[in-house]
């Protein structure tokens, strides 16, 4: 089972709201997830992130591969220089 950090998308049409979740790659977008990691709101001024960094970064310790909108929220917010910074040491 190949686990991934990624998007569901949820808000009504065309006011976009999404969930930063961890779901099995074979679930669809807005199905199933395991756990649910933080909001991002693209419509917020300077758009509005609340993301779980302890957390985050254990799944990506576990292997949890983030796709690549989520690779640049998490570059945004810092974590992605932590995990890489953990990793290499």
């Amino acid at each position: 089972m190949a686990v991934k950090i990624r998007l569901a998308r949820g808000g009504a049409k065309k006011k976009p709201h999404y969930q930063i979740v961890v779901a099995d790659e074979r679930c669809p977008r807005d199905g199933r997830y395991i756990e649910n990691l933080g909001q991002y709101d693209p419509r917020a001024e300077k758009d509005q992130i609340t993301l779980d960094g302890q957390r985050t970064l254990s799944w990506l310790n576990k292997g949890a591969q983030p796709s690549e909108a989520v690779v640049k929220i998490l570059r945004r917010e810092g974590i992605w220089s932590t995990f890489k910074g953990v990793k290499q040491a």
